[in-house]
């Protein structure tokens, strides 16, 4: 257990524990005092990357301290090694190559593992991408939902984008450079041309670029230069208006599906689940087209 005295003479203790310490998404100095501070103290510390994040622990004088690599397919065998140090009284920290732990990073299982084995987490709160895309986007942000990166084909791909569609939230997405333009000429399809959307990239670092337009501008706009970096796309909410989802709505779901192919009793099916109507609707929708 460790503590020190910050700025107004207040004691910071850093207890045994798991702690889910956020990095920076781009400029190092936004990395919080007391996040180096928990980094020093922590005798293991969980990270997707050792070379990548051994650069940011050196800066912050972090040394001594176990490395072990917890990325998409080493979680599983970093919480048992995590479990055997929390119940030796240790201080566990994890960190992401940027951003908060759990947040479309590895984090989650390690959080779910400890909380099972009766352990405290703690977290030292700082960047996070979604919320800096949100925030700059020009969109209302009283209410946000996060998908993360959309899923990549199929069903569930179809039924993510018609969720942002009709999501009455700002709704802030991940997506890969290669496949920027892909997602937006779906979300265009799905959302309609006129619906605003703010496209972020290269947050806080040197050529942050944050583009805001239509839909129907930011298919232009995508295919107009190469994509670069990890993006942030931010979606308008639906119109207010409707109580509830419109036969119009249920009918152009239904159409959009079976013209690729996808079999009428199917199409019921994905329909139904992405929109949340009972399928009686929207079966009886079909039979109408």
């Amino acid at each position: 257990m460790s503590s020190h005295t910050g700025d107004k003479g207040a004691v910071s203790t850093v207890h045994p524990g798991l702690w889910l310490v956020a990095t920076p998404i781009g400029n190092l100095e936004d990395i919080a005092p007391r996040a180096g501070h928990v980094l020093r103290t922590a005798s293991m510390i969980l990270c997707e990357d050792t070379r990548h994040s051994g650069s940011l622990l050196k800066r912050l004088g972090v040394s001594g301290a176990r490395l072990v690599v917890a990325n998409d397919h080493t979680e599983h065998d970093a919480a048992a090694v995590m479990l055997e140090a929390l119940a030796s009284g240790a201080v566990v920290a994890v960190i992401t190559d940027a951003g908060s732990p759990g947040v479309s990073d590895p984090g989650e299982r390690l959080v779910r593992a400890a909380v099972d084995a009766g352990h405290p987490v703690h977290a030292v709160p700082g960047p996070a991408a979604f919320v800096m895309a949100a925030t700059v986007s020009g969109l209302p942000t009283q209410r946000i939902a996060f998908d993360g990166f959309l899923p990549r084909g199929g069903a569930e791909r179809r039924n993510a984008v018609t969720g942002v569609a009709h999501e009455r939230r700002t709704t802030v997405i991940y997506e890969a450079p290669h496949r920027l333009v892909r997602t937006v000429e779906d979300l265009r399809e799905a959302c309609g041309d006129e619906r605003r959307v703010a496209i972020a990239r290269e947050l806080t670092k040197m050529h942050e670029t944050v583009w805001r337009g239509t839909l129907a501008e930011a298919v232009i706009f995508v295919n107009s230069a190469e994509p670069r970096g990890e993006y942030a796309i931010v979606v308008e909410p639906a119109p207010a208006g409707a109580d509830g989802t419109t036969d119009e709505e249920i009918a152009a779901e239904l159409r959009s599906r079976m013209a690729v192919g996808i079999s009428k009793r199917d199409a019921v099916d994905e329909v139904t689940t992405a929109l949340g109507v009972p399928r009686k609707r929207v079966y009886a929708m079909s039979v109408s087209l």
